[in-house]
């Protein structure tokens, strides 16, 4: 077996592996990492990669970002397009937390007006946006309006009264993905899900205010056009997903394909995770409708979430959110599987892009990014942990190398069984206040899995991704108040 140095270095942040490396690789992988971020990956990243290179259908590599490590049949920050005529499709590349994402929130106010009344904001917020294991939100709706709910997205939520128009203009996809269908999700799924629009889940989700000093803005023209115009400006970012109505779809469909991929389809793969169908059988077809519903519900989910980060500033500042200036920069998505039109030697292509733990990254002028974007390219969200701050990145032109998309945050380097045993919650969060950061949390032992130390560090996922040119740095965001599930 080879090891990383027999790895081939096409360039100081991308590492290539043949398609030697093991039997049944149809394209090499590809991993965009520093040499001091590749050495950090534990093993199973690697045999993940590889194992994704054998799928069927898959175009040119497999990629894994700068934020990856071990996950779910593909590794947290896998990448892999597929030819739709000739490959498959795999919840294992898309994962169980479907359009688990990042939404950035502006203000107005400057961090000298929100400190005095932090400890407030976050009390409310956290009262607000309910967290942990099995929470449901407020919205109080039937099982039949959810189905209706995960057809039409945030598109649903503007209709109830939700959001603002300009919302779903800043969110991918306007906020609701084509071709959802209800009629192909289980009445298990819908009766996990249709009480948590509107709550954050736990885990690594979190609603987090944040503030983006001078120092730490390194793009200002482009900050500009994204609506950072002020010195420690205030801003509020949040990250979570489709609850356990998309781990219901992806668990429902991930059993219907290990019973019909070897059967019916001859399909043998080396991993039980990346169980998947033909993209055009009917299975694989039925899937892709359910999983943009779940995708939907994410994007529900979060418009609802931000209603009420508005309704908390508007209690707590007495102002009209748009006097204090709430309004979205952008909504991205993680874990999805998407029909995109990409250039493939030449020749454009349609391909289903798998990207699982990673983030879309389009470049300047690409359909499908917000008039206001155009020239920009993108806004990408990259979370951190709550100890050390986030990234607001832009799309490059360059991308192109990686069907653009990028990484999605800092990625784990401790386990959170590992992390739980190293760290003591109440204690971590004493020292996060010391430290000027307010923490309010439902779990103390899940606050210990999401300490800082258990990440990587996230200045240097961001410098390998820029160094790669699969995206470019515009503001970091430092963290002062966090409410985590």
């Amino acid at each position: 077996m080879a090891t990383k140095k027999d790895f081939r270095k096409i360039s100081e942040t991308v590492w290539e592996i043949p398609m030697t490396y093991k039997e049944g690789m149809r394209v090499p992988a590809r991993i965009y990492a520093t040499e001091k971020l590749l050495e950090a990956m534990d093993d199973g990243v690697i045999d993940q990669v590889t194992n994704v290179a054998t799928l069927p259908g898959i175009v040119d590599y497999a990629f894994c970002m700068p934020d990856g490590h071990w996950g779910y049949g593909f590794p947290i920050g896998g990448v892999a397009a597929m030819d739709p005529g000739s490959g498959v499709i795999s919840p294992g590349g898309i994962g169980f937390d479907v359009n688990c994402g990042m939404r950035l929130i502006l203000t107005n106010l400057t961090y000298d007006e929100v400190k005095p009344h932090l400890h407030e904001l976050v009390d409310r917020l956290f009262a607000r946006v309910p967290a942990g294991v099995g929470s449901s939100g407020f919205v109080k709706i039937s099982q039949d309006e959810f189905r209706h709910a995960v057809e039409q997205g945030a598109h649903w939520c503007l209709k109830n009264g939700y959001g603002w128009k300009e919302d779903l203009e800043r969110t991918e996809e306007n906020g609701r993905i084509a071709g959802a269908d209800a009629s192909k999700i289980s009445v298990k799924s819908v009766e996990r899900g249709y009480k948590q629009i509107g709550t954050l889940g736990s885990g690594n989700h979190y609603l987090e205010i944040q503030v983006a000093r001078p120092e730490n803005i390194f793009d200002p023209e482009t900050a500009r056009a994204f609506g950072i115009t002020m010195p420690n400006q205030v801003a509020v970012m949040f990250h979570c997903g489709s609850r356990g109505f998309g781990h219901q779809v992806a668990t429902d469909y991930l059993q219907l394909f290990l019973k019909v991929m070897e059967k019916k389809y001859g399909i043998r793969i080396l991993d039980r995770e990346l169980a998947c169908a033909p993209f055009h059988s009917p299975e694989g077809q039925d899937y892709f409708a359910a999983m943009k519903c779940a995708i939907n519900m994410s994007f529900a989910n979060r418009q609802v979430i931000l209603h009420r980060v508005r309704e908390a500033f508007s209690d707590v500042f007495h102002k009209d959110p748009e006097v204090l200036g709430l309004h979205q920069v952008y909504d991205v998505a993680h874990n999805t599987a998407k029909l995109e039109t990409h250039r493939v030697g030449g020749e454009l292509r349609q391909l289903l892009v798998h990207r699982k733990g990673a983030t879309r990254a389009f470049g300047p002028g690409m359909t499908g990014l917000p008039d206001i974007y155009r020239e920009t390219g993108q806004p990408v969200i990259l979370g951190g942990s709550m100890e050390t701050g986030s990234y607001l990145l832009a799309g490059v032109e360059s991308g192109l190398q990686t069907f653009y998309s990028t990484a999605h945050g800092s990625g784990r380097t401790m386990s959170r069984n590992q992390a739980k045993r190293q760290f003591e919650g109440k204690k971590l969060q004493r020292d996060m206040e010391s430290r000027g950061i307010y923490v309010r949390t439902v779990s103390y032992s899940g606050l210990a899995e999401e300490a800082g130390a258990a990440y990587k560090d996230i200045d240097d996922v961001v410098r390998a991704a820029e160094l790669a040119g699969i995206s470019r740095p515009v503001v970091r965001f430092i963290p002062v108040g966090n409410v985590k599930g």
